[in-house]
């Protein structure tokens, strides 16, 4: 199983970025996925999850601005991230949910 996260990078408050996890070596479209995030010195949390049916769920610090997607023909999961603050300065991680299989983390820094 491999989870290859990328989109990260540097960008000012209120900016947007998008987050992509492509899955390989997994039957994708059975699997419930999710977002989640680690920031400096805290503990890792989720920030979006999706079910195999396609039912989402947001953590309240990011709902109506963070949209969590998945294409399971191209088997990928993304996380569109709109208005952006310093806080959500974080590496952040997809995950096949209930299970050891992570991404490898992407960072996202976010200036104020």
């Amino acid at each position: 199983v491999q989870l290859q996260a990328s989109g990260g990078g540097l960008v000012q408050a209120g900016g947007s970025l998008r987050l992509s996890c492509k899955a390989s070596g997994i039957n994708f479209r059975i699997m419930n996925m999710g977002w989640y995030r680690q920031a400096p010195g805290k503990e890792r949390d989720l920030v979006a999850n999706i079910s195999k049916e396609g039912i989402t769920n947001y953590a309240d610090s990011v709902r109506g601005r963070f949209t969590i997607a998945r294409d399971n023909v191209r088997r990928t999961l993304s996380l569109q991230m709109n208005d952006l603050q310093p806080d959500d300065t974080a590496v952040y991680y997809c995950r096949v949910l209930n299970t050891r299989h992570w991404g490898q983390g992407t960072l996202v820094t976010v200036s104020s």
